[in-house]
């Protein structure tokens, strides 16, 4: 095991569940499918969703174990998906050859985070969509999973920041409940973001 992912997603069980994560699967269902990344992508549920749904998909994550286990998830649905073990900071995709980026609970450090968040507009083609679900700095006080570090936490001024340039159709905190496996169940406070590249 070369790192704690892998560890983590050694388990036969799926950690986060199969079923994909909902808001991805709200905001994925208004668009018309074509090319979608999905960074730190784990064990695949998302990935796989929107294959089934007719998306041309294409994911990575540091973890091999998760990579197999998405692999595995897309064969239970009969569907292909691209997935690639490689780091998020030396990931290559082609400028403006993605319908979709979809960050669903991928929480940097943020040294790179902003980085990161860039690289992603400049995957999008025009006309092309962030989506993100992560945790908030509320987060903190519940059990439902999610980093324990305050500055891994996601802010609208933050995210405001980040996706700069785009024009932004959604940007809210909430609390909700969440029941995507073990490692994310019960109350949550999470943040919630749509912007469209111009």
């Amino acid at each position: 095991m070369n790192n704690t992912w892998d560890q983590r997603y050694s388990n036969e069980e799926y950690i986060y569940g199969e079923a994909p994560n909902v808001f991805f699967v709200e905001q994925l269902n208004r668009l018309s499918p074509g090319k979608i990344l999905l960074p730190c992508e784990g064990e695949g549920r998302n990935a796989v969703y929107a294959a089934t749904k007719g998306w041309n998909v294409s994911a990575f994550d540091s973890s091999e174990v998760g990579r197999l286990k998405a692999i595995q998830l897309a064969r239970k649905k009969d569907v292909n998906i691209e997935y690639i073990v490689d780091d998020a900071l030396s990931i290559k995709y082609p400028e403006n050859s993605a319908d979709s980026v979809a960050f669903i609970y991928a929480h940097f450090r943020p040294d790179i985070r902003t980085q990161i968040h860039q690289m992603a507009i400049r995957w999008l083609k025009p006309g092309g969509k962030i989506i993100l679900e992560a945790f908030n700095p509320n987060q903190l006080k519940n059990n439902s999973g999610g980093p324990k570090d305050l500055s891994m936490l996601y802010t609208v001024d933050l995210l405001k920041d980040d996706f700069n340039g785009l024009n932004i159709e959604l940007l809210q905190t909430l609390q909700v409940e969440l029941s995507e496996g073990k490692y994310h169940e019960g109350t949550a406070d999470v943040i919630r973001f749509v912007g469209t590249k111009e």
